[in-house]
């Protein structure tokens, strides 16, 4: 990508390759006039309310996110004020794979889905919006116990080991966001689309490492509750920024538990609002339950547990060599001794090997197309581990440059060849090449042969670590799973775009304070050609009461706005809560915070 924009941002420039395969324009100029009357009536109805239950006080997180109630945000302007906090922002198309999502966490860069809700979604939307992306996330990322809390656990995310199912999950919801966002979509569709999703959740069978991730991630980052049972406040981002889920999450009806290692155990279902929340004294706590439950996972743990997670996942992942020496490909056999200990490793298909994060030169996956295998553990009768021997005790084990040597290891493999190469890093002896080589189970099973070529063997006396994904994802050219559903893009027609353009008039008016005799015909084009639309009528109200223009117009507008609120119950709240906010203007409230 070699325009790649990195918005003179520092955490957005340091991004690798395969994250940025997911970055898409913003494309600002593609938001309508409804769109930004849409972000502009969430983001006051939030202000308003969230003033009493969110954590951190909204409008300073705001302004220091480089957000704004009255447009929806430039992401230029988004990374100019998120970089003084060492963060930055990259614009997506929908919900993307948690792995890269976790990772792009890491590298302390949100992920914003570039589109917004539409008006008949307001409250609340399944598929990712920048309303949720920008206005749930960025306010409290100045929060410093919290952005450490986030990129800590975008870094433990990106290593954690995920099952074909879970895929097939990320399709299933990613499939449902879509439709459900869509224009025009018939109902069976959307109805099959949930059907498949839930079938999907219900059979996952045992949760993988991600899915447990996952939830603990749903109900800290997205739903979490911080403070006390009795009076907990908002931090969660799904929260923040549902005008519906943030008011009736506070009722008695749904459940506060105080958060640990036990919330592992509840599962969510994003199409409904949550029966339960968690509630954290703290940020440092959340850090403390991470810990706990990375203390379980294949990356701190190794060995052949590990493995075999490697081997369910059917996916591109790493074992690690207590040497240094790092093995990537996908796993599919291993060797046990009797005490279920590795005796060896085995990769099928492009392998690579690497060092600290960096493939080893002449081992990528080109070299190693066909898979790698290797043993696990010490030489029989030897005490210290083959990777801590120095020069002289190579030699003395007879494991020379140009001679052939026997290794005989502890469980039972015999390896006999001549030594080609030995690579050390660090002072560790990670690999030996072999030529001429024979490697042999002692039950006879011949693991190597010389027409095989070179032979080489990896150095270790255990697996310390498995992870998902390549050791160098660049070298190893990893393009992440990218789903083949794109989000729809919309065409509008003539009477769309006409009702778009009596938006932009009314904000033109609000903004200049000019042209309210226009307001009147405006009104009338609205009743007569938009009769579903309520979001306009609500503006011009906004206008004539703060400027006391003409009383009769005003009741005349008061009256259409309580009959569409008494006689469509999709909007009964909504323009309520509208005439609340024009009743109780949020400016006042900002000024009243600062």
């Amino acid at each position: 990508m070699s325009d790649f924009n990195d918005f003179n941002n520092q955490q957005v420039a340091k991004l690798p390759k395969h994250l940025r395969q997911y970055i898409v324009e913003q494309h600002y100029e593609k938001y309508t006039p409804i769109d930004q009357a849409v972000w502009r009536y969430v983001m006051r109805q939030n202000y308003s309310y969230l003033k009493h239950v969110a954590f951190y006080p909204y409008i300073k997180g705001l302004q220091r996110a480089g957000l704004s109630i009255e447009y929806i945000p430039d992401l230029q302007s988004m990374n100019d004020n998120l970089g003084k906090i060492g963060w930055g922002a990259v614009t997506v198309d929908g919900f993307i794979p948690p792995a890269a999502f976790m990772e792009y966490q890491s590298y302390r860069v949100l992920v914003i889905a570039a589109d917004i809700r539409q008006i008949n979604h307001i409250e609340y939307t399944p598929a990712p919006d920048i309303i949720h992306e920008s206005a749930g996330h960025a306010p409290i990322i100045a929060d410093t116990d919290y952005n450490n809390y986030l990129s800590y656990f975008g870094s433990i995310g990106a290593k954690a080991m995920f099952s074909s199912k879970d895929f097939e999950l990320y399709e299933a919801i990613r499939k449902l966001s879509i439709l459900k966002e869509a224009h025009g979509v018939d109902e069976h569709e959307i109805i099959a689309a949930e059907k498949n999703l839930r079938y999907i959740a219900d059979n996952m069978g045992e949760p993988s490492e991600m899915a447990l991730l996952g939830r603990l991630h749903w109900w800290t980052v997205e739903y979490g509750l911080i403070g006390t049972l009795e009076n907990p406040k908002i931090y969660g981002a799904a929260l923040l920024s549902s005008i519906g889920e943030s008011a009736t999450c506070m009722n008695s009806n749904v459940e506060k538990i105080w958060y640990d290692i036990n919330t592992i155990n509840y599962q969510y279902d994003i199409t409904k609002t949550q029966p339960q929340l968690f509630v954290t004294e703290t940020f440092q706590n959340l850090i403390d339950v991470l810990e706990a439950f990375a203390d379980t996972m294949a990356f701190r743990r190794g060995g052949a547990e590990s493995i075999l997670k490697a081997m369910e996942c059917k996916n591109t992942s790493t074992a690690v060599y207590s040497s240094g020496l790092q093995v990537t490909g996908i796993f599919t056999d291993v060797g046990l001794d009797k005490a279920d200990e590795l005796t060896f490793i085995k990769t099928s298909g492009p392998s690579a090997l690497a060092f600290a994060g960096k493939q080893l030169e002449g081992h990528g996956k080109d070299y190693h197309a066909d898979g790698f295998s290797s043993p696990v553990g010490k030489l029989k009768g030897i005490e210290k581990p083959l990777e801590n021997h120095n020069n002289n005790e190579l030699e003395f084990l007879g494991i020379i440059k140009g001679k052939r040597v026997e290794l005989n290891f502890e469980s039972g493999i015999n390896l006999n060849g001549v030594v080609k190469k030995i690579i050390v890093k660090e002072d560790k002896v990670i690999l030996i090449a072999f030529e001429n080589c024979t490697v042999k189970e002692d039950n006879g099973n011949i693991l190597f042969m010389p027409e095989w070529g070179i032979y080489d063997m990896a150095v270790g006396e255990k697996v310390v670590s498995v992870f998902n994904g390549a050791a160098d994802k660049d070298a190893y050219e990893e393009i992440v799973f990218v789903s083949k559903a794109e989000t729809r893009k919309t065409e509008y027609d003539d009477q769309t775009r006409q009702l778009h353009q009596l938006y932009q008039q009314i904000r033109h008016i609000r903004e200049t304070a000019t042209g309210y005799e226009e307001l009147p015909a405006i009104f009338n084009e609205l009743k007569t050609k938009y009769r579903t639309d309520w979001l306009s009528v609500l503006e011009i109200l906004e206008i004539v009461y703060h400027n006391q223009l003409d009383a009769t117009f005003e009741k005349e507008l008061r009256i259409y706005l309580e009959m569409k609120s008494a006689t469509e119950q999709d909007h009964t709240k909504l323009i309520n809560d509208g005439l609340h906010i024009i009743a109780n203007p949020v400016t006042q409230l900002i000024t009243e915070e600062d």
